[in-house]
């Protein structure tokens, strides 16, 4: 029944949108992408990179999440790492996944973000 993962949805607190593109598109390079003018007006904002779609909605009572988080497979991991500490954002390496290497950040709001990248020769 399932074909694909659509998107991820993550939450942010009111007013935070322009902290989200800073983030989202200048130091992570995605594309925001419009929200259709129905769903603009409850506030956030959605993203694209590839294949990948990442939707920021919204949340008045705003928590960001410690545990989930959406893991996102980049090429030269080091480079991304370097790109987020330039850009402000932490960068926490974990060394406990087989096979991968991988750190997690936060983005302005505090959503817990994994960045991962197979060693070589494990690429599907």
């Amino acid at each position: 029944m399932i074909t694909a993962l659509d998107h991820v949805q993550l939450a942010a607190p009111r007013g935070s949108e322009e902290r989200l593109r800073a983030y989202y598109v200048d130091v992570l390079g995605m594309t925001e992408i419009p929200k259709p003018p129905v769903l603009a007006r409850r506030g956030g904002c959605w993203f694209r990179a590839g294949a990948v779609l990442l939707h920021i909605g919204i949340e008045e009572d705003f928590r960001a999440a410690r545990k989930a988080h959406p893991g996102l497979r980049v090429t030269d991991i080091e480079s991304c790492a370097a790109r987020l500490e330039a850009g402000g954002a932490p960068v926490i390496w974990d060394h406990v996944l087989p096979g991968h290497k991988r750190f997690y950040s936060q983005d302005p709001v505090g959503n817990r973000l994994e960045f991962l990248e197979p060693a070589q020769g494990l690429l599907p």
